[in-house]
């Protein structure tokens, strides 16, 4: 068993305890959002990079701040600290609610924010833009992973990326022999895997649904999977519930989805890449395939608290993160995609990036990131109001609890 899953196999038991939640991006930008949100949080902070803070108190994702406590031979933390005599606190959260609710409570200098809530944070001034001609490893950050809609307003950045992933429809080679290359297989009631489909237990699971009838069902005119009218969002949720009696397993974390598809309980069903790799880690399981009807993925970005007292160690701490060796560091352990180009050949594993598609840039245009809906439609529509992602969030758990 490999140390990344003894990893991810501890967080399940953290993961099960914790609130329904998760994970909200149109197809690159071929949809882009116009809020009208605040032109700066506060005032552009101008430089130079000091000399360090005495303390810098870091919210991050488990996996993405690591001091060796989880393994001794993991550990970033501990050199950025002898670097820049910056003393990090880190605190973990485990769902998109909880890192919310623990930045409005304030205390934080720095958090990794999935693309799903950064914009909440933007929206609600909790986040200071940020100079990027102040991180030096910036202009290393792959090109398409720059000026992404939930991380700049008005021209001004708000979230840095560090790495990216993406959920594919996944099957058991030996029992699935038709090499399905659609979502079709997941929600068509005629479906020959009825009874063998696993689900992942998101409300952005609501998104791949959207997805899939934007392709097939062009009457509904959805354009953007993050952007429902009630009209449209109620269609989504029908074809969730219809899918229900044909679901084996919602899966709420990376552990529990593999040991579905290693014990056969799931032949078919989407997975993260860090799945994947693990079910072909020995022998070749299962084949994984972006549909014909594109999929959905995520980015996570490292912000700056509004309010921080530490502002030079927080920039030192994203250029550090974002640097080609850091950065190659925690999309190992964390299992995405680096942000930095330079980053592919400095991996342990030098099969990292091609198995995380991370330098085919093809791959990645028609990933629909994660984002935070909200009431003014992603899509652009002004005559009508969308489902915000509050609703998106109570729906799918009383969906879950019904």
């Amino acid at each position: 068993m490999s140390k990344k899953f003894k990893f991810l196999k501890k967080l399940s038991l953290i993961f099960v305890i914790s609130l329904l939640v998760s994970s909200c991006g149109s197809a690159d930008d071929a949809v882009s959002t116009a809020l009208d949100s605040p032109k700066s949080n506060a005032d552009f902070y101008a430089g130079p990079i000091g000399e360090s803070e005495k303390n810098l108190n870091i919210l991050v994702w488990p996996g993405y701040a690591e001091d060796g406590a989880t393994d001794s031979d993991i550990d970033w933390v501990t050199p950025f600290e002898k670097f820049t005599g910056c003393d990090v606190t880190v605190r973990t959260f485990n769902t998109a609610e909880e890192g919310i609710q623990l930045m409005q409570e304030g205390g934080y200098d720095v958090i990794s924010a999935s693309s799903d809530f950064s914009f909440n944070f933007i929206e609600t001034k909790i986040v200071q833009a940020i100079n990027t001609d102040l991180l030096e490893n910036y202009a290393d950050i792959y090109q398409d992973l720059k000026y992404k809609p939930w991380n700049v307003v008005d021209e001004q950045t708000f979230g840095i990326v560090n790495g990216r992933g993406v959920e594919l429809l996944t099957s058991n080679i030996a029992k699935v022999q038709n090499n399905s290359n659609t979502w079709a297989s997941i929600f068509d009631p005629n479906s020959e895997y009825k009874g063998k489909i696993g689900v992942h237990d998101s409300p952005m699971s609501i998104a791949i649904a959207a997805l899939y009838l934007m392709k097939t069902n062009p009457s509904l005119e959805i354009k953007n999977p993050y952007a429902l009218d009630q009209n449209q969002f109620d269609a989504v949720m029908q074809l969730i519930m219809q899918q229900k009696s044909m679901v084996s397993n919602y899966w709420f974390d990376y552990p529990s989805n593999l040991e579905n598809f290693k014990n056969e309980n799931v032949l078919i069903g989407p997975a993260w890449q860090a799945t994947i790799n693990s079910l072909n880690e020995t022998n070749a399981l299962a084949r994984a395939i972006k549909p014909i009807e594109g999929t959905t993925g995520w980015t996570n970005n490292w912000m700056i608290s509004n309010s921080t007292k530490s502002i030079n160690c927080a920039y030192k701490w994203i250029d550090w993160a974002i640097n080609p060796q850091t950065n190659a560091q925690i999309a190992e352990w964390f299992g995405e995609a680096p942000a930095n180009k330079n980053s592919c050949t400095l991996m342990a594993d030098k099969n990292h990036c091609t198995k995380f598609n991370a330098q085919d840039l093809d791959f990645w245009k028609d990933i629909y990131y994660w984002r935070y809906p909200t009431t003014k439609c992603l899509d652009g529509r002004t005559e009508i109001e969308c489902v915000s992602y509050e609703n998106w969030f109570l729906t799918w758990t009383n969906f879950r609890n019904s």
